[in-house]
């Protein structure tokens, strides 16, 4: 089903229907803003490991 035939749907649902399409539309859209902030935290963390690793190796050479 495309965008544009779900868009024509929405109006012919129930009140009640529609409040739920759209709470799970914001659950779907708390999650994926929680997976990016995960992924950057992630990132973060890893960056500083690297960080940490390089610096170790470099101490460790001398």
């Amino acid at each position: 089903m495309s965008t544009a035939e779900i868009l024509a749907e929405i109006p012919k649902l129930s009140p009640e229907d529609r409040r739920r399409l759209l709470e799970r539309i914001l659950e779907l859209e708390d999650e994926a803003a929680s997976v990016e902030a995960i992924r950057r935290t992630a990132d973060e963390t890893f960056q500083m490991l690297d960080a940490m690793e390089a610096d170790d190796a470099a101490s460790q050479s001398r």
